[in-house]
């Protein structure tokens, strides 16, 4: 089907921080779209990611089973953080009632997602995975934090490369205020990031060292990402997950990340990063590298239905 004029899709604003701002994300129902024009679909929409939802609830009596494609303008994602929770928050809307859940499928990957009706928003959760991490390189690093503006005296202990469907370097700093004060070159970011195979670049502000570790803390973070056409994201999951599991070996359990708050969207996800032996949603998982799963969580509300305002063909 070509010249598909006023396709419906929903605005959805995931990860909002106390019922407001969040990341508006573009979902809909799974069409007969080529990739070209599945790119288009948030350019249209006014949104930096789309989310196609394609579903089978033909199993009598069990779980929906859900497709889920991700877009930017730049190409389709392995996987995203907030678009799993705007699809879920699209779904259990539809849906009725105050609960749904159902088994997602992305990029070869099987995984438990669930929403819960609070008022006119839901508060999603979906099991994330587990986490690949690595120490960076020199090269790594010298050619990404110049590119951020970051300099040796502004680093904290840590950095790391990580994966959850595509490596990104986190990146952590000595305080809020240089996290807040960054002006990344973002031509220059793009192309190291294009040249070392990375999504991004997601910049945190350090857990506060005290005597006694907290098992759970608040970061504030920013997400860099040219490369895939977003400079900066309101919110990022997906890097939640990965930073989720690295604090992980420090004891820390449970984290909720501050994002958006640069661009005027204030955004919140949370993570629970447990011991891969112990019961998930759906089984028991056992890692041989011993990685913690991660479980990512975030508040959602849709806003509204537009019509796109163009063809897609």
């Amino acid at each position: 089907m070509s010249g598909l004029r006023a396709l419906p899709v929903a605005i959805v604003r995931a990860c909002l921080r106390q019922g407001a701002g969040g990341s508006p994300t573009a979902v809909l129902y799974e069409a007969p779209l080529s990739d070209d024009q599945r790119r288009r679909v948030p350019v249209l929409a006014g949104t930096s990611h789309a989310v196609f939802v394609a579903v089978d609830d033909s199993r009598p009596g069990g779980e929906p089973v859900v497709s889920l494609r991700f877009f930017t303008a730049e190409g389709e994602l392995p996987a995203c953080g907030h678009g799993t929770v705007a699809a879920l928050a699209f779904l259990a809307e539809r849906a009725g009632g105050d609960e749904y859940r159902a088994t997602l499928h992305a990029s070869g990957r099987s995984f438990a997602g669930w929403s819960v009706r609070v008022g006119a928003q839901f508060h999603a959760r979906f099991e994330a995975g587990t986490v690949d991490l690595r120490e960076p390189t020199g090269v790594e690093c010298g050619l990404v934090l110049p590119a951020l503006g970051i300099t040796p005296d502004m680093l904290a202990p840590g950095a790391r490369v990580a994966s959850v469907g595509r490596s990104r370097l986190l990146v952590p700093v000595r305080s809020r205020s240089v996290l807040v004060a960054l002006d990344p070159d973002f031509e220059r970011l793009r192309a190291a990031c294009d040249r070392l195979g990375f999504l991004g670049s997601f910049v945190y502000c350090a857990p506060m060292r005290t005597g006694r570790v907290a098992v759970a803390v608040t970061v504030a973070a920013r997400m860099f990402a040219p490369s895939i056409g977003v400079p900066e994201d309101i919110a990022n999951a997906n890097s939640t997950a990965c930073l989720a599991s690295h604090l992980a070996g420090q004891g820390i359990t449970d984290i909720a990340v501050d994002m958006g708050d640069s661009l005027g969207s204030p955004s919140t996800i949370t993570a629970t990063a447990t011991a891969t032996a112990t019961a998930s949603s759906t089984a028991t998982r056992h890692d041989p590298a011993g990685r913690p799963l991660v479980h990512l969580g975030g508040t959602a509300e849709a806003t509204r239905v537009v019509r796109l305002a163009s063809p897609v063909d």
